[in-house]
């Protein structure tokens, strides 16, 4: 058991001070590190539970008339580099060409703000939309959605189109 005990000439001084050899630092090293151990191997066993979480899952409880959807966020950036901003005709041309066919059912756009850190560590600022879809998902959505990512990324010399999954209750 460890005492504070007074140092000599002065205040109560920590629990090395009854230990002057040193014989425990290395139990006091692993009581202090010992919160993040745990959590590390915690993490560690619940590396199947997070596999898990990108498996489909089944659809949330919804209320009386709801039923649940996949909800599909794509972040497209509007800037160019070296060249002028995606215009809102452009964006529409691709949205019209490339969106719809896959997703006719219906979508939502949103104009944005927002900013990112591209691969050379630089800070982006830039305007953007979102794209909002829900759909059912069927064997070929993964594949549907892919397909819109590439295309604006070619399109438009983008480095990347950020993608957001979740399930949501819909009615309408």
């Amino acid at each position: 058991m460890w005492a504070v005990v007074p140092r000599e000439g002065g205040p109560a001084g920590h629990c090395l001070d009854t230990d002057p050899e040193g014989f425990m630092r290395p139990v006091q090293s692993l009581v202090l590190r010992l919160p993040f151990l745990l959590g590390a191997l915690i993490l560690a066993g619940s590396g199947p539970a997070l596999a898990d979480m990108a498996q489909p899952q089944a659809g949330p409880a919804c209320k009386a008339g709801g039923e649940p959807m996949a909800r599909l966020e794509l972040l497209f950036g509007m800037s160019r580099h070296g060249a002028e901003p995606i215009n809102d005709q452009e964006w529409q041309s691709f949205v019209d060409q490339e969106v719809t066919p896959r997703f006719p059912d219906g979508l939502t756009v949103v104009s944005a703000y927002g900013q990112w850190k591209n691969q050379s560590g630089q800070i982006t600022k830039e305007n953007s939309r979102l794209l909002l879809i829900w759909y059912q998902p069927k064997p070929e959505s993964e594949a549907l959605i892919e397909a819109i990512r590439t295309a604006y990324k070619v399109r438009f010399q983008q480095e990347s189109v950020m993608r957001v999954d979740g399930l949501s209750c819909v009615s309408f």
